[in-house]
């Protein structure tokens, strides 16, 4: 099954986030692409997706899933604890995703914003699409 989250690159807490995830991804589920990036602009033409996009975006098996969907289907599939933050899916996804956006909104400004994407560490490489 081939899971691919697209991020902002230069968005810090999108950074902060996939550090998180591939700390407790031990498996090496999931693959990640920036939004910026070749390959996450080539992913987004693909499935039919707007090129500024402003969100998290996971492709499970060919579906793309937007927002708190995306991240809480994430956390389903993270080491054990984080799994039961998925119960949140049964909010329904019109409030979650209010929360959602007021955080994307806000993001470079409560969280910062870098110059360039980050560059993973040697041992997450092979987990980055170019």
């Amino acid at each position: 099954m081939e899971r691919i989250i697209l991020f902002d690159g230069v968005c810090n807490l999108c950074n902060s986030s996939v550090q998180f995830i591939l700390k407790r991804d031990p498996n090496g589920t999931f693959k990640f692409a920036s939004l910026q990036g070749e390959a996450g602009q080539s992913l987004l033409k693909k499935y039919g997706l707007n090129t500024n996009i402003n969100s998290f975006v996971l492709i499970e098996n060919g579906e793309i899933y937007l927002k708190s969907t995306a991240a809480l289907r994430i956390c389903r599939k993270l080491t054990w604890a984080w799994r039961l933050v998925a119960v949140f899916l049964f909010i329904p996804r019109f409030i979650r995703d209010l929360f959602y956006e007021l955080i994307a909104k806000n993001r470079y400004r409560w969280f910062g914003k870098k110059d360039s994407c980050m560059l993973p560490k040697p041992e997450w490489k092979s987990r980055f699409l170019d």
